[in-house]
């Protein structure tokens, strides 16, 4: 399922356990991340790379965006 949120339902989705996944590139990473957020680029995403991800709990997938 995918669908776009607001910052208030990402604090009640967060405060819920669920899982923040950046996936802009390592350096956008390093300059700025919500905190507690996980780096795995979008080019990256394997089966592998997203093995520490954990399942049962909701997960958030997120880049920035400039609009």
């Amino acid at each position: 399922m995918s669908e776009t949120i607001l910052y208030p339902r990402l604090r009640e989705l967060v405060d819920q356990g669920a899982q923040l996944v950046e996936v802009l590139p390592e350096e956008e990473y390093a300059d700025e991340h919500l905190p507690g957020a996980i780096n795995l680029p979008l080019k990256h995403l394997t089966a592998e790379s997203t093995a520490q991800l954990d399942r049962r709990r909701a997960i958030v997938v997120y880049c920035w965006d400039a609009l």
